[in-house]
């Protein structure tokens, strides 16, 4: 072990005797980087805590259901965004959170481990030092204690020796054992002296090496020890700062969406969509008559003019009589809405009437669409009778068209309260609107396209509604119904080829009739794509085919399939 030499050695010479207090410091500055990481930590806490709370307070104002209209106004959506926005300025505070967590905390708390080891280290090998310095010191204490001792006991015997010399009455043989006792005392104190010379040399050669040496290098390793700390907690402060400036840019985001909404408002919008939500559609009244009842006093006695004046008395009490109640100050009706909605304004009326109109031809093209999927598979049994029974359908049909005679009528009631409000009330030379071509069409075969219900009802330039006539919509399913007869006469003549494959991407257990069990991962071969209904044939072998549902397979059609599929239906689209 090398000494240590030049201005680090004169540093560290100055701590050489306070190696406890050096022991103190240390563990001080331990105890200061797990203090530092606790408050990281709770720092931690408190960002989670407040993006919890952030984010709970903007599900809390999310709009509800009941509050869908609110989206209509511009101030409305603005707060909404506004909500949304807060939602990501929480997830930012998550994510200052998260990296504290992983860059900060983790690291101090591995950090505070591994120099709580170093500096064991460090100080167990100082106590080792000192403890070997101070059993030398004992051991030095030792020899010269030693020396001491027979120093003066070779001066004791000396002195014996000339007492006995000088005494005339002491016999030779007693001078001469006192002479040689005093001489191996004096032997043995030189003995003494010189191991206590060479163990006080080997002393002081140990004292300069633990205090120049091998203390100040263990005092070097824990000063390095104690730099890096301190650097290691200036760079975790920096992170500290880095975490926040990190999200500095996207926060500044979020912010400039809610600044951008706010500007997005528009008042005077927003005023046209009140008026447009709640303007009734009454005229203003007209002004209020003066009331005479003077007149009475001022009426002849003649027959004639007490006959004259009643009709007109009555005319002018029922004119009275209705203007008393003025729109402004209608009563609404409490109790449970009328069906026609015939509590409401003219125009909320029409509004109320036309979305009522529009869910009911919606059903009702549903009911339509299951009817024509029905009677496909029934036309399908009738031509393959080992595939199921055509009459096992028959009473799913007679409650869907059931259903859909239900749904016209009460189409057509909507309807005509709709005329009524419109000022086009409905007469017998009318022609018929479009849920007598739905009723007419229930019975016929299922038509090849899906027909919109409301899209029958035109819009006029003027915000009305025109009725069309039924009958192209007659005229225009009869021959899509026997081009579609003949699609299927042509196809059950003979085994239909494959037109590509398809995978079960579920189990589906074919209980009806005309359907076929599939087993998840199977492989199938395709005969008949799916022509909107949600069926889709397929075939296992020669004798075993039928309907699967389509959203219940993955079907890969061969390009030759593709092709000829589209000109078929270019060829069909054509002839229609």
């Amino acid at each position: 072990m090398e000494p240590i030499k030049g201005e680090t050695l004169l540093k560290v010479q100055q701590l050489r005797d306070q190696f406890d207090n050096l022991e103190k410091h240390t563990q001080w500055g331990i105890d200061f980087v797990e203090k530092y990481t606790k408050f990281v930590k709770e720092r931690s806490e408190i960002e989670l805590n407040y993006a919890r709370q952030i984010r709970n307070l903007s599900k809390k104002y999310q709009p509800k259901k009941k509050e869908e209209d609110e989206n209509k106004y511009t101030w409305c959506r603005a707060f909404h965004s506004t909500l949304n926005e807060l939602n990501d300025y929480a997830g930012q505070h998550e994510l200052i959170a998260e990296n504290m967590t992983s860059l900060i905390i983790a690291e101090l708390t591995r950090y505070a481990q591994e120099i709580k080891t170093e500096r064991k280290a460090h100080f167990h090998d100082g106590r080792k030092a000192q403890q070997q310095v101070e059993a030398s010191w004992k051991q030095l204490e030792s020899c010269k204690r030693k020396f001491e001792r027979d120093c003066k006991e070779a001066d004791r015997a000396q002195q014996y020796f000339e007492k006995m010399d000088a005494d005339i009455n002491v016999t030779k043989a007693d001078v001469e054992k006192a002479r040689q006792q005093a001489q191996m005392r004096h032997q043995m104190a030189s003995d003494s002296k010189n191991e206590y010379s060479s163990y006080l040399q080997k002393f002081n050669q140990e004292q300069n090496e633990h205090y120049y040496t091998i203390i100040p290098n263990i005092f070097q390793k824990i000063q390095v020890m104690e730099e890096k700390r301190i650097e290691r907690m200036g760079e975790s402060l920096k992170t500290f700062a880095e975490v926040d400036r990190q999200i500095l840019p996207i926060i500044g985001k979020c912010l400039d969406g809610i600044t951008q909404v706010a500007e997005s408002i528009d008042p005077k919008n927003d005023s046209s969509q009140v008026i447009e939500s709640y303007k009734s559609g009454f005229e203003p009244p007209g002004d209020v008559e003066f009331e005479d009842y003077g007149q009475a006093m001022k009426r002849t006695v003649s027959e004639t003019s007490l006959t004259n004046s009643r009709p007109d008395n009555k005319a002018e009490r029922s004119s009275k009589g209705k203007s008393k109640t003025l729109w402004p100050f209608i009563k609404k009706n409490k109790g449970s809405n009328p069906e026609d909605f015939s509590h409401l304004p003219p125009e909320q009326r029409r509004k109320k009437l036309q979305a009522k109109i529009d869910d009911i031809n919606k059903d009702i093209q549903k009911e339509m669409d299951q009817r024509d999927a029905l009677t496909k598979m029934k036309e399908v049994y009738i031509k393959n009778p080992q595939m199921g029974d055509p009459n096992s359908v028959d009473p799913r049909l007679t409650e869907i068209a059931h259903n859909i005679e239900k749904l016209q009528a009460e189409a057509q009631k909507f309807e005509g309260w709709l005329a009524e409000v419109e000022g086009r009330l409905p007469v017998k030379s009318d022609p018929p609107r479009r849920t007598s071509a739905l009723y007419e069409t229930q019975n016929s075969a299922p038509p090849t396209n899906n027909n919109n219900c409301a899209q029958d009802r035109e819009s006029s330039p003027d915000g009305s509604y025109t009725e069309e006539p039924s009958s192209e919509v007659q005229t225009k399913t009869q021959p899509e119904t026997a081009e579609s007869g003949d699609e299927f006469d042509d196809a059950d003549e003979e085994m239909l080829p494959t037109i590509g494959t398809c995978k079960a991407l579920y189990p589906f257990e074919g209980v009806n009739e005309g359907t076929i069990s599939v087993t998840e991962g199977e492989l199938l071969y395709v005969i008949e794509e799916d022509k909107g209904d949600g069926w889709t044939r397929v075939r296992r072998n020669e004798e075993e085919e039928g309907y699967v549902p389509t959203s219940y397979v993955e079907v890969f059609l061969d390009s030759n399939a593709k092709d000829v599929f589209s000109w078929r239906t270019v060829f069909l689209s054509e002839d229609s």
